[in-house]
């Protein structure tokens, strides 16, 4: 049958439009969600380890930021610690308002010192890390099963000088073979070895300096305890979490660097201090 020229128009912009408003739709993109609105007005800051940065914590400062927290991620020292916890109890004294303190490895032992003369500080979160007390040293609380008690230092290390070092100290960088087998075991090796090759050094003096003080005496505290630990390890972890009275989270498996491969499950720990605080 002979289409006639009015119909013929009328079916060619009819399917014009139709093409238009599936090409309109398959190209269209969703408006990012929103940041939600902030929960408090807590600032949770986030205190690195030895052999890492604060780089280390960026899936947890993503997920916090969106929820809607305040979050600062502060650089370590790696000094010495009365020195480092002094650096961290510093920019504490900058913040207006109440503080979630989280530490890892090393870091842990900071906040534990840098809390007891910060106020501010209303909780203390434990990321596979030491919580020393009065008079212990980092270095005592590794653990008799980690791999840093196994293993001579020579195989574990590579020391190199520092300027303005204390009589004796020495900086220290993880061995390749050890980052990647025991410290960032659960990560894919091409990360572990980028992490590897940009870690920060720490001095023997920030292991070897005994705490003088113990904010989680006073302070609630909360630990995450990653089974898979070869660095601090979990028994280790378990008793100091225990003297605290912290609220425990064990995670199966995971390594010295869960708050890397897993940050989805350190952030949960992490706001369940948060959503304590008034």
């Amino acid at each position: 049958m002979a289409m006639n020229s009015s119909l013929r128009r009328g079916l060619t912009i009819l399917a014009t439009t139709a093409v238009a408003v599936v090409v309109g739709c398959s190209t269209a993109k969703a408006a990012p969600a929103a940041p939600a609105a902030p929960p408090s007005d807590v600032t949770v800051v986030l205190v690195h380890g030895a052999w890492a940065d604060a780089s280390s914590w960026d899936g947890e400062v993503t997920a916090l930021e969106h929820k809607g927290y305040q979050v600062r991620a502060i650089a370590n020292p790696l000094e010495d610690l009365t020195a480092d916890a002094a650096t961290v109890a510093s920019f504490l004294h900058t913040i207006d308002g109440p503080v979630v303190l989280v530490g890892h490895s090393y870091g842990g032992s900071v906040i534990t010192e840098a809390a007891a003369s910060s106020p501010n500080v209303k909780a203390l979160v434990y990321v596979d890390a030491a919580a020393p007390d009065v008079g212990e040293t980092t270095g005592s609380l590794s653990g008799a099963d980690s791999v840093l008690n196994h293993l001579p230092e020579e195989q574990l290390f590579d020391k190199v000088p520092y300027a303005g070092a204390p009589a004796g100290a020495t900086d220290l960088y993880l061995r390749k073979d050890v980052f990647l087998q025991h410290f960032g075991n659960d990560l894919p090796a091409a990360v572990a070895t980028r992490l590897w090759a940009t870690q920060r050094a720490a001095s023997t003096a920030a292991f070897d300096t005994p705490a003088t003080a113990a904010g989680w005496k006073t302070i609630p505290s909360w630990y995450f305890i990653s089974s898979g630990d070869e660095i601090i390890t979990p028994t280790s972890e378990e008793a100091m979490a225990q003297r605290a009275h912290a609220q425990i989270t064990t995670f199966p498996g995971g390594s010295h660097l869960t708050l890397i491969s897993h940050p989805d499950a350190v952030t949960a720990v992490i706001e369940s201090a948060a959503q304590t605080v008034k």
